[in-house]
């Protein structure tokens, strides 16, 4: 299991819209911080391309934890399921009647009525297909470790209840996206040069 901490919060005299004004009341600058542990599971698939594939998720999985406006349950937990277009088409024809593969799929951890309320927060599941992965980043023309990045921090804000349903939740989305990849030095998934 992976464990996801956030790194220290900034110093509370620099300000995050411009690092060299301090902001007004700095005592309202401070986050607590917050946890992540993500489970990693190969499942199926040729992930051969990514080196050091742990530590990749892991570190779109820290970018989320420490990202400013994203709610992350302390002590969350969620895994990421590294499988193939196969597997991906038949639970995306199942769960979402959408007979295709696709690069990443969510499913929300929902727990039944009257059971018991785990200690930690388990928010679900993010799965994604080798295959659909590496094809986008090659049409693309970017790192496959980049477009795994941005499809882990995708699927893990599906978890925490993002979705791109209506234009503003789809932009709200994209936003965080961009800020929570721009942190680990990936760039913009959706911008000028994205397919």
């Amino acid at each position: 299991m992976l464990t996801i901490m956030p790194s220290e919060p900034p110093p509370p005299a620099l300000s995050r819209a411009n690092p060299a004004v301090p902001p007004a009341d700095a005592s309202t600058e401070t986050e607590p911080p917050q946890r992540l542990s993500l489970a990693l599971v190969t499942e199926d698939g040729d992930w051969s391309r990514f080196a050091a594939i742990a530590a990749t998720i892991e570190r779109a999985g820290g970018a989320l934890a420490n990202a400013r406006g994203v709610a992350v349950p302390d002590g969350s937990e969620a895994c990421v399921v590294l499988g193939n277009d196969a597997l991906v088409r038949r639970l995306n024809a199942r769960y979402r009647g959408k007979d295709a593969a696709t690069n990443v799929l969510a499913f929300p951890f929902q727990r039944l009525p009257g059971g018991p309320i785990a200690a930690k927060a388990y928010l679900g599941d993010v799965v994604l297909a080798a295959e659909t992965v590496l094809r986008e980043a090659d049409e693309q023309a970017i790192e496959p470790a980049h477009h795994l990045q941005h499809l882990v921090v995708h699927g893990l804000l599906h978890l925490l209840g993002y979705d791109h349903e209506t234009g503003a939740a789809a932009e709200e989305m994209e936003r965080l996206e961009t800020a929570i990849l721009a942190s680990i030095g990936v760039g913009d998934p959706y911008g000028p040069t994205a397919a």
